[in-house]
């Protein structure tokens, strides 16, 4: 009877840990980014590349930016951020039609959202596959609806 008693125990004490260490699980998940930015591929700011040419590119969604500081030989910013695998995108009428960027989707034919580019804090007038790096530049890279 003593050995019944403690393999129940011993059993309940198992099943007690187990149920804390997958709470505990979920509590880091918890963590992780939520809402839009839970598909994104970077979540802070990363350096990437090599290459004679330094740019830095800011992804703005909502309250929440991310910097990636660009290091390349690419002549056009489209160009720099494909070889990351930052952006995807359509070849439109007017260039590449940009979806999605550091993994998350803006869609305006979904949900009328959409990226808008920026130099310096002026929209862009050129499309990303168009724009001309030299080095030394600051982009945004704007989540917008």
């Amino acid at each position: 009877m003593k050995n019944t008693i403690i393999s129940k125990l011993s059993l309940v004490l198992v099943v007690v840990m187990a149920l804390a260490l997958a709470s505990c699980n979920l509590w880091q998940k918890d963590k992780a980014p939520e809402g839009i930015w839970g598909n994104a591929i970077y979540t802070e700011n990363t350096e990437l590349g090599e290459g004679s040419k330094t740019i830095q590119v800011e992804v703005k969604i909502e309250d929440k930016s991310i910097t990636f500081t660009i290091n390349t030989d690419a002549k056009t910013l489209g160009e720099a951020l494909i070889s990351h695998g930052l952006i995807e995108g359509e070849d439109s009428a007017y260039g590449l039609y940009v979806k999605k960027v550091n993994g998350i989707l803006a869609d305006y034919d979904v949900d009328q959202s959409y990226w808008g580019f920026y130099q310096n804090g002026e929209y862009l007038m050129t499309g990303v596959d168009t724009t001309e790096i030299n080095g030394g530049e600051h982009f945004e890279i704007v989540y917008s609806k």
